[in-house]
């Protein structure tokens, strides 16, 4: 300080300048600080970065984030160059243009996942192989555009209806030429793998399968005719109204894709107009059965088969129902009816044949129809007795007239055999009725054999007794 003060003896004294305060030696700290913030950073970028040393494929991708490895990943793919030597010369094409790709993300992301930076022991790890994914088409259209001279386009199959064999048909497909997609594919590859920027394959010229090929088009006609096959209107299983071949085919429409399926539409409009008609083919009356049946119910012969009446019902919705139907291959429109049950007549009949008092008796209902004097079966050749049916019949017929019978008659007319050779017929060379006469048939009048024959169907029950 310069100022002064009185002493005890009166004198002034100037006191010394006051020593300032010593400040802290802060330089340390002001070099440690940029030191540890690059640790602090260099720690940070551990924890989002690849380990030195990793790769996919030929590909570099250590000290990289995921995302700047996956760039690094694609770029490389994308501009790896491929010269192929093919019969027009050579043509030099790049990954990018082969429309070739990998999932440089999830390899990235796994290449992170399994070599973190932070992770020492995952340092310089075997490199990463990976499949490049070629689109084949993409790859022979820029082969094609490159070296025009070595392409013959393919032919693809087709699809006509034929008039003359009313059937849908195929064109079959021919292959074209074009230079070898898989080589070329596999060259890309392997200058992948290893890294290499550009590399050089020779590729022959292969055969170029049609897009829509001759089995693709076949079982679309397969298709399409089994449509024609069962196209029609339905009721139940009953194809009450078929649709005739050539019709069909004029309401249904093929459209091919290109790439082997093919497109069915239908003409709502030209369907609607069979669809008016329908009533009159439909709509009909009850038809009630008329059967003759055994003692037990069982029909035996139906005189009239019975029919269910039925009456068509809404029809408004019926034509675009029947074109989405054939748009999914289904030619079976089933019909909306109301249907009206039939009745049944049954008329129950029977034979009866008593060997004691040499009659045969047609019975029906319950009640006598007819009854006949006849001549059964005589002495060692008497007629069996037993429950039989009529089976095998025939207007005439010689009998006995082989090796192994002792008779023979020529022409004996309306046979209805019941038991063997044991049967019903009539008679022209004895009129002694009422007395046992026969090899074991059952003679009677021609006149009456006639009627039992048209009045007895196969299966009516035959009973044979004392």
């Amino acid at each position: 300080m310069t100022d002064g003060a009185p002493g005890t003896d009166g004198a002034t004294y100037a006191w010394a300048p006051t020593e300032p305060t010593r400040r802290k030696n802060r330089s340390g700290l002001w070099i440690g600080i940029p030191a540890g913030a690059t640790a602090v950073a260099l720690i940070a970028a551990s924890l989002v970065l690849i380990a030195p040393g990793a790769s996919v494929a030929g590909v570099q991708i250590g000290g990289l984030t995921a995302g700047a490895a996956a760039q690094a990943i694609d770029s490389r793919l994308a501009q790896t160059t491929v010269t192929v030597d093919s019969p027009a010369g050579e043509v030099t094409v790049t990954g990018a243009e082969l429309g070739a790709t990998v999932d440089a993300a999830a390899l990235a992301d796994k290449a992170f996942a399994d070599n973190p930076m932070w992770k020492p022991a995952s340092w310089f790890p075997e490199g990463t192989g990976v499949e490049v994914q070629v689109d084949a088409a993409e790859a022979a259209a820029a082969l094609r555009e490159l070296a025009p001279g070595t392409y013959r386009a393919p032919v693809d199959a087709t699809i006509a209806y034929d008039a003359g064999s009313q059937a849908y048909v195929t064109t079959p497909s021919e292959d074209g030429e074009g230079i070898d997609v898989a080589a070329v594919t596999a060259a890309l590859q392997t200058a992948f793998d290893s890294g290499t920027a550009s590399t050089t394959v020779q590729a022959a010229l292969v055969p170029v399968e049609a897009p829509v090929t001759t089995d693709e088009a076949s079982a679309a006609v397969a298709n399409l005719n089994g449509i024609l096959d069962s196209i029609g209107f339905y009721v139940g299983d009953e194809r009450t109204v078929a649709v005739d071949r050539a019709t069909a085919a004029s309401w249904l429409t093929v459209t091919p894709d290109g790439k082997g399926e093919f497109a069915i539409s239908a003409d709502q409009s030209a369907i609607q107009q069979a669809v008016s008609g329908l009533a009159g083919q439909v709509d009909r009356g009850a038809v009630n059965a008329d059967v003759i049946v055994d003692t037990g119910g069982e029909v035996i012969k139906a005189i009239t088969e019975g029919q269910t009446g039925r009456a068509l019902g809404d029809t408004s919705g019926v034509a675009v129902a029947f074109a989405a139907q054939l748009a999914e291959g289904n030619g079976r429109y089933a019909l909306p009816v109301t249907e009206t049950p039939f009745d049944t007549t049954k008329t129950e009949r029977r034979i009866d044949v008593n060997l004691s008092t040499q009659t045969t008796t047609l019975w029906q209902n319950g009640e006598v129809y007819r009854t006949y004097t006849i001549s059964s079966g005589a002495g060692d050749h008497a007629t069996h007795t037993g429950n039989f049916r009529i089976g095998w019949k025939t207007a005439m017929q010689d009998m006995g007239c082989v090796p192994g019978y002792d008779y023979c008659t020529k022409d004996v007319p309306w046979v209805a055999y019941f038991n063997g050779d044991e049967g019903f017929h009539g008679t022209y060379w004895h009129n002694n009725f009422g007395t046992p006469m026969s090899h074991g048939c059952i003679n009677m009048t021609i006149p009456q054999a006639k009627e039992l024959y048209d009045w007895a169907y196969r299966g009516t029950e035959v009973s044979v007794h004392y």
